[in-house]
Parts: structure tokens; C-alpha cells; sequence
């Protein structure tokens, strides 16, 4: 069996994960269900742009949404993306990490 149907999973997943905006909608949904009308305030950018990135987040099964009357909700569908966010944390604090020490490394080798 072919693993492209994982891989191309994957892709869409992080590919939804791979933009600030994106990062900053999961952020805000993190307290809870939302309506697009108060979501909408937190960000400057027009209703259809916050729109365009809640339905690529929802294509990508990262939230879950449904219409109360005339408000569309929206609501983290499994909080487990959290812990992918805390995993890419890792990963990026072990870099600035290497960075950090590199620095150091390179200022002793100047101040000698």
C-alpha cells in the first residue's frame, strides 16, 4: 500500500499549521468556541481573509464548526494540536538553544 494518502495528510495538516494567522486563530479558539463575529475583533484583517483561514483550518480537520441560527461556531475539534504546537516549541527552543551556545562560542573567539 502506497503511504501517499499519510503524506498527504500530513502536508495538510501542517500546511494549515504553517501560517501566523492560522497559529494565532488556534490560539484565540484555545478559550473555548467562538463565533465568527467575536473572532473577528481580535484580528485586523477583513472577514473574509479570517474566513478564508477558519475554513482551511476546518478543511484540515483542526476545528470543528456549525451554525447556531445566523453565527457560524467555531471550536478546536481535538486539543491534541496543542501538543503538536509544544512539540514544534521544542524543537525551535532546541535551536535557539544551539544558537545561543554558537554565539558564545564566536564572541570567546573574538574577545581573545
Amino acid at each position: 500500500m502506497s503511504r501517499k494518502p499519510v503524506s498527504d495528510l500530513r502536508i495538510k495538516i501542517l500546511s494549515a499549521l504553517s501560517d501566523p494567522t492560522r497559529l494565532e486563530l488556534i490560539e484565540h479558539l484555545a478559550r473555548g468556541e467562538r463565533c465568527v463575529c467575536e473572532i473577528l475583533p481580535a484580528f485586523k484583517r477583513s472577514q473574509s481573509t479570517i474566513s478564508k483561514h477558519l475554513n482551511i483550518l476546518y478543511e484540515a480537520g483542526i476545528l470543528d464548526r456549525h451554525i447556531e441560527g445566523m453565527r457560524t461556531m467555531y471550536e478546536i475539534k481535538d486539543p491534541r494540536v496543542f501538543n503538536v504546537l509544544k512539540a514544534v516549541d521544542v524543537l525551535a527552543l532546541g535551536q535557539i538553544s544551539h544558537l545561543a551556545k554558537t554565539g558564545r562560542i564566536l564572541e570567546a573567539s573574538i574577545n581573545r
